[in-house]
């Protein structure tokens, strides 16, 4: 099927394909992991949606992370626009998820129960255990954040605290290139996405719990002159 959008603005959210580690069923957060052969595959055809639907995206936004930045690039070279720039943004990463990271899931459902697990998981506003700053998976021992100041680099986050993140991120880059663009396309994670879905919707804490966002499937929101939400599908 072909889709025909014109006449307003248009930004793409992309999640990025499937990771070794949904794969293997752990705690990514901001751990650096790739793409699995299946994410790779979700990722040109989510291009490819793209690019039989019309929409022409002239300004990318991605993660600091590989899975998302893999996707992107899979995404672009399907569509046939590996030309168009790209902005990397921290503050798009996958939300934190601090002690968990790494963890198997359903060994860690076993250990704490699965009704903790799942608040920490699906709730807005309880944050898995924090690391500490020695542990090796804390991001400030990390090059690619060493321009951060500390208190810019979780130990571990909420929803809500990615959230506080992801909303400076919309009006400081995304937003502006909105309005320069007709088509802007952001390569991310299922709660930076979730997060800047629950900011634009204005969804509630009670209904953002319920969001779940698929990997690998194009979802669409349109805006009018005044960057309000007009529209909201997936390809």
């Amino acid at each position: 099927m072909i889709y025909y959008y014109c006449f307003m603005k248009k930004l793409i959210l992309l999640r990025h394909g499937q990771s070794e580690w949904n794969l293997e069923n752990r705690f990514t957060g901001w751990t650096d992991v790739g793409l699995s052969e299946k994410g790779r595959e979700e990722a040109r055809r989510a291009g490819t949606l793209i690019a039989a639907s019309g929409l022409t995206p002239r300004y990318c936004f991605t993660s600091y992370l590989r899975r998302a930045i893999q996707t992107l690039d899979i995404a672009l070279d399907a569509m046939d626009e590996l030309w168009l720039p790209v902005v990397k943004d921290w503050r798009l990463n996958e939300r934190h998820y601090g002690a968990l990271q790494g963890l198997d899931k359903v060994e860690t459902a076993a250990r704490y129960g699965e009704e903790q697990v799942r608040v920490w998981r699906r709730s807005y506003d309880v944050a898995p255990p924090a690391l500490d700053r020695a542990d090796p998976r804390y991001p400030g021992l990390d090059g690619r954040y060493s321009s951060l100041a500390e208190d810019d680099i979780p130990l571990t986050e909420s929803l809500k605290d990615t959230l506080g993140r992801v909303r400076p991120c919309w009006e400081e880059l995304i937003a502006p290139a909105l309005s320069l663009h007709d088509t802007v396309f952001v390569s991310a994670h299922g709660n930076s996405l979730r997060a800047l879905v629950m900011m634009l919707l204005g969804m509630t804490p009670e209904k953002i719990v319920y969001e779940e966002i698929p990997t690998g499937a194009p979802r669409v929101l349109s805006f009018d002159d005044g960057l309000n939400v007009v529209g909201d599908e997936y390809l």
